[in-house]
């Protein structure tokens, strides 16, 4: 069955910009599980522009359902990991000048650095996940330094949704859909979950969350969003509901 991690971040982004106490990143967990979601996602960043350290620290107390903790692959964050132990961390890149990630993480530029990264997560009991475009190239490097999880980037995925007039049959969109098919195929063949996220929202969620073997979609901004107008354990509502649709399609087609 497909799971839906609610990335909250946004949650504490409108706290931050008044500087206070709400909302409350935990709330919003608390909504997220009662909606349906199998998992809640932070970005603990180096620039703490959302999520701030007390919120790892409560969530990972205090969640019912998994937490997995985005994150930069730099020795201050691997060893707030390595202390907090959410059940998942993901290596993500991170600018501080980007307004949300944009795009993959290189492992095969870095193999060695990300090599010991995964290995001190490993050690510290923590399935590891790595953030990475949907690349052959990258999965293999993702494999080699024993990454447990590969998410794909669905970001120009999105985009080309976007641009084709929310036509998911159109020959850009399903270009990209290969991308990530094709991508998610090797990471299964190399022992790794595939997951995915990125700029995925209610209407071009369904294509992806059909591929086959897909794990997890990690969406954060589209359920913020939309939970602005309808709360949030209804808008996670109806992304599940999204979710299972889509699967069950998935599962009724002829082999």
């Amino acid at each position: 069955m497909i799971e839906l991690g609610v990335n909250i971040d946004h949650v504490a982004t409108i706290r931050q910009a008044r500087c206070t106490y709400e909302p409350d990143p935990v709330w919003a967990a608390v909504e997220a599980h009662l909606g349906g979601a199998d998992g809640i996602t932070i970005h603990l960043r180096e620039d703490r522009r959302h999520i701030q350290d007390a919120d790892v620290e409560k969530l990972r107390d205090l969640a019912q359902i998994k937490l997995n903790l985005e994150m930069a692959a730099t020795d201050e964050m691997i060893a707030i990991a390595c202390r907090i132990k959410p059940q998942m961390a993901m290596l993500v890149p991170e600018g501080r000048h980007e307004v949300t990630t944009e795009g993959g993480l290189d492992i095969a530029a870095q193999e060695a650095r990300l090599t010991d990264s995964v290995a001190r997560l490993r050690d510290a009991g923590i399935v590891s996940s790595v953030f990475i475009d949907a690349d052959p190239a990258q999965v293999e490097a993702a494999a080699r330094i024993g990454a447990r999880v590969c998410e794909m980037h669905t970001g120009p995925y999105a985009h080309a949704f976007y641009t084709q007039g929310r036509d998911a049959e159109s020959p850009a969109v399903l270009a990209e859909l290969k991308k990530i098919r094709i991508a998610g195929d090797l990471a299964r063949r190399l022992g790794m979950r595939f997951n995915a996220g990125h700029a995925l929202n209610y209407f071009n969620v369904q294509p992806v969350a059909q591929l086959a073997g897909i794990r997890e979609l990690h969406i954060g901004h589209a359920i913020i969003s939309r939970a602005i107008f309808i709360g949030l354990r209804e808008a996670v509502r109806e992304m599940k509901r999204l979710l299972r649709e889509a699967q069950a399609c998935s599962l009724a087609r002829p082999l």
